[in-house]
């Protein structure tokens, strides 16, 4: 299917690994010229070879830690007129009230919350001058199946969610299009990393995590290429009436009974 995206410029946070190399990585398909952001310039220096021997546009890499709101304004310095903003970057802490403490809550939630904020409230601006855009925000399901064991996150992703959904019901009127993604399980090192901790609680062996994929929808996690595919379309003008909604790939688990 052919998006239309050919030529416009795209920016995506958490791009070096996961979801945001698979989406920067599927944009460059699209005819995207992209920029990739993330923490580690080796990392960033692998992904922007990989985009770039794939696909013929221009791909750029900044090492940036967004969890400092200065660094915002240096990075939209050195990428302006962004048409499509991936907010990616973040991974909050499992954990019980008791288990995550102060510094660890606001570490994570500087990056991921604070983080999307800032980089929402500067690009937007830039975009609401020139009357288009589009921000696609990466949260993640736990803001819907809320969990007292991922206490940070849920509240975290929960809050993400009434942000997008309350500036996508406003910024049509500046040509701007903000909306989020809910991914459940996806399968990455992260996740690979989880599962391995549950299977060493539950099991007593930390090999032992692939069994935990058998009680997932279909016997597996999501692809990083199926949530890039949606955030795709979604940045797209097949998708242009699209403002303000949150679009959840989780495989259905958000509505099983007893979930």
């Amino acid at each position: 299917m052919e998006l239309g995206l050919r030529g416009r410029k795209a920016l995506i946070t958490g791009g070096s690994k996961g979801i945001g190399l698979a989406t920067a990585s599927r944009l460059a398909a699209e005819g995207c010229d992209v920029t990739i952001v993330a923490r580690t310039a080796a990392d960033l220096d692998a992904a922007r070879e990989r985009i770039a021997a794939q696909h013929n546009v221009a791909v750029h890499g900044l090492a940036f830690d967004l969890s400092d709101s200065r660094n915002v304004d240096r990075l939209a310095g050195e990428a302006p007129e962004i048409d499509i903003l991936v907010n990616n970057a973040g991974a909050i802490p499992g954990g019980s009230i008791e288990e995550i403490d102060e510094v660890r809550w606001r570490a994570a939630w500087d990056l991921k919350v604070y983080g999307y904020i800032n980089m929402t409230r500067r690009f937007y601006a830039a975009m609401k001058s020139r009357g288009r855009g589009v921000i696609v925000n990466v949260i993640g399901s736990g803001g819907e199946r809320l969990d007292a064991d991922y206490i940070a996150g849920a509240s975290g992703n929960a809050s993400l969610m009434a942000f997008t959904r309350a500036l996508g019901g406003s910024s049509p009127r500046d040509g701007i299009r903000v909306v989020g993604i809910n991914p459940g399980p996806v399968a990455t090192d992260r996740l690979v990393t989880l599962l391995q901790r549950r299977a060493a609680n539950r099991f007593g062996d930390p090999a032992r995590w692939r069994e935990l994929l058998q009680t997932m929808p279909f016997g597996r996690a999501a692809s990083a290429d199926e949530i890039a595919a949606m955030a795709a379309f979604l940045a797209s003008d097949l998708s242009a009436y699209t403002s303000g909604t949150i679009v959840t790939i989780d495989g259905g688990l958000a509505n099983r009974a007893g979930a």
